[in-house]
């Protein structure tokens, strides 16, 4: 629900992206069109959501089959979280600058690369098996890459095939209903292989999976020729390199001081100097977009409307990745359950979210995005209200099974 109703309300335009651009300031939305026939339009589509999709596939990789992963580095799952952790930290990190490179070097190609980039990286998480955890963790980390490439270049895509309108509203609707379903579709088959194969093959076929819609995107999304740039405007003023380092370096350092925390503890001096040091470079980063001609992140976009929903995605996403993780630790770890056990605990989320979603874009349009953002957030907040209060051998029908019916509700 939630980003069905900001895609919608913000134009799908992804950040810095047309709004503050030099070159296309005074100029109409470009809708580049969809493929003639229906059949070709519903591949384009598919391949499209598969971003989505794959993103949420993606993090349920490490947490699903948690324990199996664990047991082949012989450590703990406390110590093994950080697989979880640097994944989607460089997922909500990187995806700060994948917009501009793609307003810059096409939508399209930097789509393609992201799967490329997201199976590499996934294959060689397969291979960390004999290796060691580091080099695991370090896979983790530059596999969220990929997806960070991938999200809102797909938004762009799908924002520049479809004019406003109910059939827009539908099509975001259906981006974001993948979601729940892409976590449990990675968890199944990850979890299923840990258990009756060997885990590293769930990294092995997701990676050949996502080759694949590489292949896909190359030829359902059609191509389009990029402007020639402005000859008084370098690409290093059009890409706000200074912006990009402060910005990534920030949310890195924050990002990390964070989950370092709940493993070495805030006693330990390196997790708050980061945190501070973090914060300093965000600072940084606001002054340096205050001066910069061509502004990663546009000036408007932390006031009024635009900054509220932006905090509303942050604290939305933000706290699913919270109960899928530990509503996962929970009912293994705690509960004695196998991670196939606990997917299959989860699997109603898939309807669930489908049914959101179908439901949102019937909405859009009859009421406001701002009361349908309102209930997208109230869905997340019960989900964690349940998890918190969610007691040690209680029965699935109970909080577990409320959480996983209500989360998708948010998305």
């Amino acid at each position: 629900m939630t980003e069905a109703a900001i895609n919608n309300t913000m134009g799908c335009e992804t950040l810095g992206s047309q709004s503050d651009d030099p070159e296309t300031k005074n100029e109409q939305p470009i809708f580049v069109g969809l493929p003639q026939s229906p059949y070709h339009e519903a591949i384009f589509v598919f391949v499209v959501c598969a971003a989505q999709l794959m993103t949420q596939a993606g993090l349920s990789l490490s947490i699903a089959p948690l324990q199996d992963i664990s047991a082949s580095f012989n450590t703990t799952p406390k110590e093994l979280s950080w697989a979880s952790a640097a994944y989607s930290l460089t997922v909500g990190s990187f995806i700060f600058v994948s917009g501009r490179l793609g307003d810059i070097y096409g939508h399209r190609l930097l789509f393609i690369v992201g799967f490329l980039w997201f199976g590499l990286w996934s294959i060689l998480g397969g291979f960390s098996v004999w290796s060691n955890q580091r080099f695991f963790d370090c896979c983790r980390a530059f596999q969220g890459i990929g997806p960070a490439l991938l999200l809102p270049n797909a938004v762009a895509i799908l924002g520049r095939a479809y004019p406003p309108g109910r059939c827009k509203g539908m099509v975001f609707c259906l981006f974001g209903a993948v979601a729940p379903g892409g976590f449990t579709l990675g968890a199944t088959f990850s979890s299923l292989l840990a258990q009756r194969v060997w885990w590293p093959w769930g990294y092995w076929i997701f990676g050949i999976t996502c080759f694949i819609f590489a292949i896909l995107g190359y030829v359902s999304i059609p191509y389009v020729r990029q402007k020639k740039p402005r000859e008084d405007l370098s690409t290093f003023e059009r890409l706000d390199t200074y912006g990009a380092i402060t910005g990534v370096s920030g949310l890195i350092l924050i990002n990390f001081a964070w989950n370092q925390a709940a493993v070495a503890g805030w006693a330990v001096p390196y997790t708050y100097a980061l945190l501070i040091v973090g914060i300093l470079i965000m600072g940084l980063f606001l002054f340096i977009e205050s001066k910069a001609a061509y502004p990663l992140l546009p000036r408007s976009v932390l006031v009024g409307e635009t900054g509220w929903v932006l905090g509303c995605i942050a604290a939305g996403w933000s706290s699913f990745g919270v109960v899928v993780f530990y509503y996962y630790n929970i009912l293994e770890d705690l509960d004695g359950n196998s991670g196939l056990l606990v997917t299959a605990k989860w699997a109603g989320a898939s309807a669930s979210g489908a049914c959101a979603a179908v439901i949102t874009g019937l909405l859009l349009g009859r009421i406001s995005a701002s009361v349908i953002m309102f209930f997208a957030m109230l869905a997340f907040s019960a989900g964690q209200a349940l998890l918190a209060s969610m007691p040690i051998g209680q029965i699935y029908w109970a909080n577990a099974f409320v959480i996983m019916l209500i989360t998708p509700w948010g998305m």
